[in-house]
This record gives structure tokens, C-alpha cells and sequence, in this order.
């Protein structure tokens, strides 16, 4: 390990060139995912340091800070926006609960700085489309972050599908299910006035998913099944899809599935499913596919098995789907070609689907309410 991490500096030291300047972020929140998703990437890139981390409490701020090496450290009632305001730092992480999003990513746009904004991008597709609006008026990266979008994997399969090795895509099918008891009861995203929900969680990846694999939009919601956890919140959802040229595709999302005969644990289900005219692929642990994957390719009656894990000229086998997300945001800011993007159109219409899923079962009004309730967990609730 230790041999790893000496590599890695010796890397950034090759690559960062005299008057390379990093791009410094500031997390907002002492997010459980920051670590994942931003700060053991940011180890081995040479043009990114998170420099400041804000929390509501000073103390788990600096305790976060402490733990992960961060050198800035805001909190209190006023400590999102310190952080924000501070001129050393040029772009925002927000992990945030989802009804959190569109707030202080206005905000932080607002202030100037560019954003890494976790999934799904806000509560509504409006939301989401005035955030990008705002970023473009002041010539800002904002970017979804669907990780998984930019890791070879899921580069492969795409490239496979457009091959036209197998035809024409005909169905899909994209799941992402965990066991019960890894989320807890809880948990914020069985919290309603934060945008919880299994749709708006793991759901926005299933929908996210389909849509990349099968190269279009939904025309229509076919049907909907949920399972609530409350009111007005599901806990599993399955909805059904018509899409141009006769595609049909169905996603699952879970949040607890139960056991089976009570007792025997669920496996975790992260995959997914296309079928062609002439074949089909079934794609093991599309979301992290870093840890383990298989892209599983079948036609004429033959079978192979491929894994992706670097692309020609970019990665290394141990870079996870967040490093990759993060080389494409920093070569975004940077004002270089990303080796791929989520687009401001990608991003307002997964929200849009979203959207038409809650309207088939009369759900979509309670989104419309949320950012009062949101204002309350800012003062109040515990942070994720």
C-alpha cells in the first residue's frame, strides 16, 4: 500500500506542471460519500485538493477535516455559505439531501463557483434546468454526477450497442436493489421533506441507465408499481416504458428488499439487461464497476465474457468510477475535453422521467413543497 501511495505522489509530481494551479473544493456537509466520491480520488490526481469542508457543527467539521486531511474547516448556521464565499476555493462538492440540491447549488453558482453536485440534480426537472441555466449565464461547469457514466464499463457496453454487433436494441432492463438493513428506517431517504424516496435515490440511476443504454427518451410510463415505506415515500418501485422503435424497458429500484423466507439475506442487484434483434448483453455491477463487473455478450448461439477497466490513453485498473468522473470534471474546468460528460439536456430530462413516474401514481405534486420543509432540516436534523 504504502509502495501505491509513493507511486501516486511521484505521478502528481511528474504531472503537475510549475504553474499548473489545482482546482481546490470545498465540500458542503460532512458527507458519508465525500470520502468515495471526491476525497481518495483527488489522492492521485494532480490538479485537484479539497481544501475546505463545512458542516453545520464546527466540532464534526474539524473532526471530519482532521480524519480526512482537509485544511479548512467552516461551520455553525452561517458555515455552508463561508465556505462558499471564500475566494481560495474554486469549486463546490454538494452532497446534500436531495431537497438540499437546488439551494445551495444556486448559491454557490451564484458565487462563482463551479459544481459537482451529487444525483439525482434537485427535486424537479425546473429546478434543475434553472440551476443550468444559471451556470451557463456565468460560464460555470455543473455536472450530475452519474459516476458510473465514466468508467469504461459503461463506456464498453455503449460501444458495443452502437457497434450495431447485435441490432437494434428491442428491450431493457436496469436494476439497483440492496438488502434491508443497510439503509436504516432513518435513513434520509425515507425522509420526505428532504426528496427521499426510492425513485429519487436509486431510482434516478435505473432511469439514468436505461435511457444511456437504449439511446433514447421514454414516449410513455406503461405502468408503475410502488411499495411505500410511508405516504409518501416508496421504498421499491417498478415502472414500465415505452421508447421509440418499439423499445420497451422496465427499471427496479429498493431500497430494502426483504428476505427471503424472512431470514436469508438478499444480494445486492446492480445490474442490467439489453437485448437486440440479433443478441442481447447482461452487464453485472454496472454502477461500480470498479470493485466487479462483467459484461457478458451474447449472439449466435455464442457467449463472451469482457471487463473494461482503463480506456486507450486514460486510467489505470484500480481507478474507480468517481476518479474517472472527477479527471472529466477537472479537464471541464480546466477548459480541455472530457473523455465523456453528462449533459445539461441529460440531466433535466432524467429529472423529467422522474417526474412522469410519480405523476402515473399521482406523486408528483408533494416535490412542489419541499424547500420549506428542507429549510427546516438546515437548522434541525442531523447531517448525512
Amino acid at each position: 500500500m504504502a509502495s501505491m501511495f509513493g507511486l501516486i505522489n511521484r505521478v502528481r509530481k511528474r504531472n503537475r506542471s510549475p504553474d499548473s494551479k489545482p482546482v481546490k473544493f470545498g465540500v458542503l456537509g460532512a458527507a458519508a460519500i465525500a470520502p468515495s466520491a471526491l476525497i481518495t480520488p483527488v489522492k492521485s490526481h494532480p490538479e485537484a485538493i479539497v481544501y475546505a469542508v463545512a458542516a453545520r457543527s464546527k466540532d464534526r467539521a474539524t473532526a471530519y477535516a482532521k480524519k480526512h486531511g482537509i485544511e479548512k474547516v467552516f461551520g455553525g448556521p452561517n458555515g455552508y455559505q463561508e465556505l462558499i464565499d471564500d475566494p481560495e476555493i474554486d469549486a463546490i462538492y454538494n452532497p446534500l439531501p436531495n431537497g438540499l440540491h437546488y439551494e445551495w447549488t444556486m448559491k454557490a453558482l451564484a458565487a462563482g463557483k463551479h459544481v459537482l453536485l451529487e444525483k439525482p440534480a434537485a427535486n424537479t426537472a425546473e429546478e434543475t434546468r434553472k440551476m443550468f441555466e444559471l451556470a451557463e449565464s456565468k460560464g460555470l461547469v455543473l455536472l450530475e454526477a452519474f459516476h458510473y457514466r465514466f468508467h469504461p464499463a459503461a463506456l464498453r457496453v455503449k460501444a458495443i450497442i452502437e457497434s450495431g454487433e447485435l441490432g437494434a436494441v428491442k428491450s431493457t432492463s436496469t436494476t439497483l436493489a440492496v438488502p434491508s438493513g443497510i439503509i436504516k428506517a432513518g435513513d434520509i431517504r425515507f425522509d420526505y421533506g428532504l426528496g427521499g424516496g426510492a425513485l429519487m435515490d436509486m431510482g434516478c440511476y435505473t432511469i439514468n441507465s436505461m435511457r444511456y443504454f437504449a439511446g433514447a427518451d421514454p414516449t410513455s410510463v406503461l405502468s408503475v408499481e410502488h411499495e411505500l415505506q410511508a405516504p409518501q415515500i416508496d421504498r421499491r418501485t417498478v415502472a414500465k416504458f415505452a421508447l421509440p422503435g418499439s423499445i420497451t424497458s422496465t427499471i427496479v429500484c429498493d431500497l430494502s428488499v426483504p428476505p427471503t423466507l424472512k431470514f436469508i439475506p438478499a444480494i445486492p442487484n446492480m445490474n442490467a439487461h439489453i437485448k437486440c434483434e440479433k443478441g442481447e448483453i447482461k452487464v453485472m455491477n454496472y454502477i461500480m464497476p470498479t470493485q466487479y463487473h462483467s459484461i457478458t455478450v451474447t449472439a449466435g448461439g455464442k457467449s463472451r465474457v469482457e471487463k473494461a477497466y482503463t480506456l486507450p490513453d486514460l486510467g489505470e485498473p484500480w481507478w474507480a468510477s468517481y476518479r474517472y468522473q472527477l479527471e472529466a470534471f477537472v479537464n471541464k474546468v480546466k477548459g480541455r475535453t472530457p473523455h465523456t460528460w453528462v449533459t445539461k439536456e441529460d440531466s433535466i430530462k432524467n429529472m423529467e422521467v422522474i417526474e412522469s413516474v410519480y405523476a402515473k401514481v399521482h406523486f408528483l405534486l408533494r416535490f412542489y413543497e419541499l424547500p420549506n420543509i428542507a429549510a427546516e432540516w438546515t437548522r434541525e436534523s442531523p447531517e448525512i
